[in-house]
């Protein structure tokens, strides 16, 4: 089985608002579903984390080398595109294209074997995992009602994000804390994530330091981009003191920009994002590679159905891990395939059992929210 063609659909219109200094609007373009078509008419799904415009420009210069390959080596074949555009790649978009086409490949790739991707990535350590909410902070009267309603949707875990906390004083950052704690009470885990990859972060260790000592008052599960994504020396500093576990590594790309971060044990727990960081293929030696220095595997997951559908394949595949991210609310989760994931009583989803990354695509929500 061959692969012929390449289809590319931008998503606007249910952008969910990531934190970014002016905000963002529901039409912009940050999500991009990946098609892989073989000459069967059997199609893979990817997804990639950044606009049309870019996956354009990358599988236009990936396509060569893709079109004609076999639809049933995924591993083999992203490896390929990333040593033929070596000098044109490296990382950045150009990886985050053959990071859909990777994902593509994997759900290709089990539904010619009629096996779930977790299966083929080795085998299934858990069928559950817990997914944690994924939301912005907010101003204390709309943040409580936006837990609440979290809550309501059956998670048991959530993240809170970016502005306005880290942005203001220390007092604003303790009173949404304390905020948020009050809104869910003591038995819903609670994560913070600072967002010190916004440009300009302002704020280094000591912060970061005095920061974590004060969400440990609120029983945080981990802190997450306490500082710039690039600041090896001050993560490894961070982690060494921090009484809260520190997590970082959602914009890394390539496993190489994982390994000294990893080596050096910089981060309690590491974040690469499917949809960003290379595919499946790099996701999953990244987390063997975490699993071996005894470092926790969390997919970053800002993103669509699709990558939450392999994140749960991945979670589902390494010897440890407990957590997965779901944006929420978000159309390009909740509309975009046909049977959407939802949390269990326990608070827990089910990883897919059927061949491939066991989704189907809503076409009319793809046609509706398709650039």
């Amino acid at each position: 089985m061959k692969i012929v063609d390449v289809k590319i659909t931008g998503l606007s219109g249910g952008t969910v608002d990531g934190g970014w200094p002016g905000g963002m609007k529901p039409e912009e373009d940050l999500n991009t579903i990946v098609e892989v078509v073989t000459d069967e008419g059997l199609v893979g799904v990817g997804s990639a984390m950044t606009s049309k415009a870019l996956v354009t420009a990358a599988v236009a210069l990936l396509r060569p080398h893709l079109i004609g390959e076999r639809a049933d080596e995924p591993a083999r074949v992203s490896e390929k595109l990333r040593q033929s555009t070596f000098w044109q790649g490296r990382g950045g978009a150009v990886e985050h294209a053959i990071s859909g086409i990777d994902i593509a490949l994997w759900d290709l790739m089990g539904k010619i074997c009629g096996q779930p991707v977790s299966r083929l990535l080795g085998g299934n350590y858990r069928t559950r995992i817990k997914p944690y909410g994924s939301i912005l902070f907010d101003e204390p009267p709309r943040l409580a009602e936006t837990l609440r309603q979290t809550v309501a949707r059956g998670f048991k875990a959530i993240k809170l994000g970016w502005r306005p906390f880290g942005r203001r004083d220390r007092r604003t950052d303790e009173l949404l804390m304390q905020t948020a704690r009050d809104a869910v009470g003591p038995d819903v885990e609670l994560m913070v994530d600072a967002g010190g990859s916004e440009q300009f972060w302002p704020h280094g260790y000591k912060w970061a330091l005095e920061t974590a000592k004060m969400l440990a008052q609120y029983d945080v599960v981990w802190f997450e981009e306490a500082l710039p994504p690039d600041d090896l020396e001050g993560y490894i500093e961070l982690r060494r003191h921090s009484p809260v576990p520190i997590a970082a590594g959602e914009v890394l790309t390539r496993r190489q920009s994982f390994r000294p971060f990893l080596e050096r044990h910089a981060v309690d727990i590491i974040q690469p994002d499917c949809t960003k960081c290379g595919g499946i293929t790099e996701a999953w030696r990244i987390a063997w590679m975490a699993y071996e220095h005894n470092i926790l595997y969390v997919p970053h997951g800002w993103n669509t159905a699709i990558g939450l559908a392999a994140d749960l394949h991945l979670t589902a595949a390494i010897p440890v891990a407990r957590y997965v991210e779901y944006l929420t609310p978000s159309p390009y989760l909740d509309e975009l395939v046909t049977t959407p994931f939802r949390p269990d009583a326990e608070g827990y989803l089910t990883v897919p059992n059927t061949p491939g990354l066991g989704i189907e695509l809503n076409r009319e929500a793809l046609k509706r929210f398709g650039v």
